[in-house]
């Protein structure tokens, strides 16, 4: 029986129905997973960040957003972080060395099309590609006073929040934005716009999902499944639980069989305290591994302290880190940071287990 059915509060049973069975998700590599787009490349521009514009899958996967003119030819979508904040950034497609506006159209239909606008006023489709490769409709879907929010849109109406991603896995909305009252906000180059779209700072909404999503975040802007690893080579899911309606320290568990949910912590060694691994109940310990698009196991570590916080990071061969993150359904993200709760180094014993710290996804 899967573990889903052995919850036993009604409410919990409810909402992972509602995640459509995200803890019987067997491991699967994001290279089978994730929708390659050939996609006409643009270098980073010197002195800027430019962050990755993504749709949110309800199972933690990062979905590709291009624009596509009229040829078929797709070119990235992204944010550009030209100065010393994120709270409100331009989004651009890069086009053949310029850098094309994306707004929202003056429609009167039900949803508001966006779309990027060249300087000869041609229209590119704004697209997510969807686990099969198929496209999706990225558009408006709604009003909450002078923002718009802005979706990717399933056949069967299904919406995916659409979000700006650093190269280091912080995480913003991509929302409309209005300035004024009228429909009609003004022209870029000939084209009647509703509304401009921006990437934002996230409210932190409480999310409705019982389950969020462990993943490392690649610089590129993909997705990389972080699991629990067995003796024998079995695969578990990793997960974040919010059992309330608060989303500031949620508990990280590795569901281990049908029923067993067991603690991720950081273990207290002699050689350092940076080993991560999920604790059973009789002492015996799993690793926790990040999973690159080639199967190949990263290892997740505590790379560094600050204060009672320790960054979490997957690590690659030639050393570089990624951030570890929770990823609700709804595309709300946490970090996934170490909590130290007391000065000493061993901070309780879990199965005979000393440990050093605990694993809990926190606001970025």
């Amino acid at each position: 029986m899967p573990i889903i059915n052995k919850l036993r509060l009604g409410r919990r049973i409810a909402l992972i129905i509602v995640s459509s069975g995200l803890l019987s998700l067997g491991f699967t590599s994001l290279a089978s997973l994730e929708a390659g787009v050939e996609t006409q490349k643009n270098a980073d521009v010197d002195g800027e960040v430019i962050w990755h514009v993504k749709a949110i899958h309800p199972e933690g996967i990062f979905l590709d957003v291009k624009a596509l003119d009229q040829e078929g030819r797709m070119y990235d979508v992204t944010a550009i972080q030209d100065a010393d904040q994120t709270t409100l950034m331009d989004i651009k497609v890069l086009m053949n060395g310029k850098r094309i506006p994306v707004k929202i159209l003056q429609s009167d239909g039900r949803f508001m099309p966006v779309k990027a606008i060249t300087e000869e006023g041609q229209i590119l489709d704004i697209k997510a590609f969807d686990l099969k490769g198929e496209k999706l409709d990225v558009k408006g879907i709604g009003h909450s006073g002078n923002v718009i929010h802005i979706k990717a849109i399933t056949k069967n109406k299904e919406f995916y929040g659409v979000k700006a991603i650093s190269p280091t896995g912080q995480l913003n909305d991509v929302k409309g934005v209005k300035v004024t009252k009228d429909a009609v906000e003004g022209s870029v180059n000939g084209v009647l716009i509703h509304a401009h779209v921006k990437a934002m700072s996230q409210t932190g909404c409480s999310s409705d999902s019982f389950i969020w999503h462990i993943k490392a975040i690649h610089p590129e802007g993909y997705t990389l499944d972080v699991k629990a690893i067995g003796d024998d080579g079995n695969v578990f899911d990793v997960k974040a639980i919010q059992n309330s309606n608060q989303r500031s320290l949620l508990d990280i568990k590795a569901f281990i069989g049908d029923a067993l949910q067991l603690p991720v912590k950081v273990i207290y060694t002699n050689s350092g305290n940076s080993t991560i691994r999920a604790i059973g109940e009789d002492g015996h310990l799993y690793d926790i591994k990040a999973i690159d698009k080639n199967g190949a196991q990263l290892d997740v570590i505590g790379s560094s302290r600050s204060g009672n916080l320790i960054h979490i990071k997957a690590v690659q061969k030639n050393g570089d880190l990624y951030g570890v993150k929770a990823i609700s359904p709804e595309g709300e993200l946490n970090d996934v940071k170490g909590v130290k709760m007391l000065k000493e180094d061993v901070e309780i014993e879990i199965s005979g287990v000393k440990i050093y710290a605990h694993i809990k996804a926190v606001p970025q």
